[in-house]
């Protein structure tokens, strides 16, 4: 292979990766638009603030657009019974909801039963807690996990 050949495979990468990294933002920003009512109220209501209700929710859901969130309504990654068999007569570990609301709302009394919510409740600092969240093993990748909400919530101006 060329060296011109090499340059040109690397560039075509990198815009193929701005291209998906552009794409999900603009995917995040549109989530972020139609669940903010939601996600407000609820973080009122809470005391948990709505940025980091939101910024959970786009990057678990990828956006409104992955197959938990769609199929069971589970906009949070929460685990839990489904009575969804796929194709190959295997069934996911996550929670079904009825609706997208009650995943909501689900994740917001998941958060009260924490150690950590009763000193934070209405504490509006996000950093806060996702780093409290990431600590009580909300995720299986706990670094990473809180880098991606974080860069959410920055690049949304949550």
């Amino acid at each position: 292979m060329t060296i011109i050949n090499k340059i040109l495979k690397r560039k075509l990468l990198v815009l193929v990766l701005m291209v998906a990294i552009f794409s999900a933002n603009a995917q995040n920003k549109r989530y972020i638009t139609n669940h903010k009512i939601i996600a407000t109220v609820l973080g009122e209501h809470y005391g948990i603030p709505a940025s980091v209700i939101l910024a959970v929710a786009a990057v678990e859901s990828s956006g409104g657009s992955g197959a938990v969130a769609k199929v069971l309504n589970n906009h949070f990654g929460i685990v839990g019974y489904n009575n969804i068999v796929n194709h190959r007569g295997n069934k996911s570990r996550y929670k079904q909801y009825d609706n997208v609301y009650a995943s909501y709302i689900d994740f917001c009394n998941l958060m009260t039963r924490k150690k950590f919510y009763a000193k934070l409740k209405n504490n509006d600092n996000p950093q806060l807690w996702i780093k409290a969240i990431s600590r009580a093993g909300y995720s299986e990748q706990p670094e990473e996990w809180e880098k991606k909400i974080l860069s959410v919530v920055k690049s949304n101006r949550l």
